[in-house]
């Protein structure tokens, strides 16, 4: 029976002699790191270069009719599983070392698996990775929909399993946690979710076990609904409160040139031009006051009739109903009301906007703040 353990020895003897300066780290992970390795069992192998010359150290090969794969992971593709931005964070938290070049490289992988145990505390940065598995699913859920039963089982168990997989990985990160185990070897982890929709396993054994269009689609869709109204209660729940001075400074004066080009716009009757300028400013404007009020930024679970509420509830005008192909005219009159209406609500609410009269007046602001700064400098 193969020993893997000696086929490490050799990689690492490999390494030490024609990479002694270009890779960092060497690493296993998988069924030999976590005492779950069968008869048939290869040893999940990675590096991390040091240097470009190290990627060429990555390897494929059979041995004893057993697949082997020493390959590499960068610093910053490790720190991005070690941030929870990819879903295959248990290959740094469960890894064993091989290898290290130095002691300024272990203290660094280190600091990774200390990452790791620590993200949990972050909940709203792991709610927001977790949109961006359901981005993932939403595109098979597309596909999905495009499907019929005359295209073949396969195509629906390909497309349902993209959205399972998202979902459980969304699920994980609503959970703070990651999956431990590759698929199939996961199922009791995952069933063990605290945060998870209620027909969850339901749904999960509908996706993978049923023959039926109908059963697959139909879980599919519960499960997204599912996560994604969980998804929208854990985000709600990071709300830190209004802070428009803080968080919203700056942006009128932004918006300014935008509001300018849509008056022009109108009264050029390009509607092309009125058509998006006016759907974008009303939804940006709506997305910037949701993020003043709240500490966070809409996400994938917040449809645009929520976080236009605020905006509608302070009575701007609802450019997007205004718009008409023939006549831009009341579109102009609201854009001119909203440009008004925005400063006032900002300003109302402690957010100082930058408006000068003249070119003299602009020159003692700076003047101002140059000499604030120099002062301050000097004061140091």
């Amino acid at each position: 029976m193969l020993n893997v353990m000696d086929v490490a020895e050799a990689l690492i003897h490999h390494i030490r002699r024609n990479f002694p300066e270009d890779i960092a780290i060497v690493a296993y992970y998988g069924s030999y790191a976590q005492g779950a390795a069968t008869a048939r069992s290869d040893l999940d192998f990675f590096f991390i270069p040091a240097t470009p010359a190290g990627y060429q150290a990555s390897i494929q090969f059979i041995l004893r009719d057993i697949g082997f794969d020493f390959w590499p992971i960068s610093w910053d593709r490790a720190e991005r599983m070690a941030s929870y931005q990819e879903p295959n964070t248990s290959i740094i938290a469960d890894s064993k070392l091989l290898y290290c070049r130095s002691d300024e490289d272990l203290i660094r992988f280190n600091d990774l698996k200390d990452k790791i145990r620590t993200m949990p505390r972050h909940g709203l940065k792991l709610a927001e990775q977790s949109e961006t598995y359901i981005r993932d699913a939403l595109i098979h859920w597309y596909n999905l929909n495009q499907s019929c039963t005359s295209e073949g089982l396969d195509s629906i168990r390909t497309e349902s399993h993209g959205i399972l997989t998202n979902a459980i990985y969304a699920l994980a990160a609503i959970n703070r946690t990651y999956l431990a185990k590759g698929w199939g070897k996961n199922t009791n982890q995952i069933r063990e979710f605290q945060v998870k929709p209620p027909h969850f396993e339901e749904d999960m054994k509908a996706i993978m076990r049923s023959d039926s269009y109908e059963k697959i689609y139909g879980a599919c869709d519960r499960l997204l609904k599912g996560i994604m109204q969980i998804l929208n209660q854990e985000k709600e729940s990071y709300t830190d409160g209004p802070s428009y001075p803080e968080r919203v400074k700056g942006i009128y004066e932004e918006f300014k040139g935008i509001f300018d080009k849509l008056k022009t716009a109108c009264e050029r009757n390009d509607y092309d031009t009125a058509f998006f300028g006016s759907i974008g400013v009303q939804d940006e404007i709506s997305r910037f006051l949701f993020y003043a009020e709240k500490g966070r930024w809409p996400g994938i679970a917040d449809a645009a009739r929520h976080y236009q509420e605020l905006y509608n509830s302070i009575g701007l005008p609802n450019l997007a109903a205004l718009l008409d192909p023939h006549d831009l005219t009341p579109l102009l009159a609201a854009v001119e009301r909203l440009e008004t209406a925005f400063a006032a609500c900002l300003t109302n609410e402690g957010v100082v906007i930058n408006r000068f009269d003249t070119l003299k007046e602009f020159e003692e602001f700076l003047g101002g703040a140059t000499d604030d700064s120099v002062d301050e400098t000097a004061g140091g």
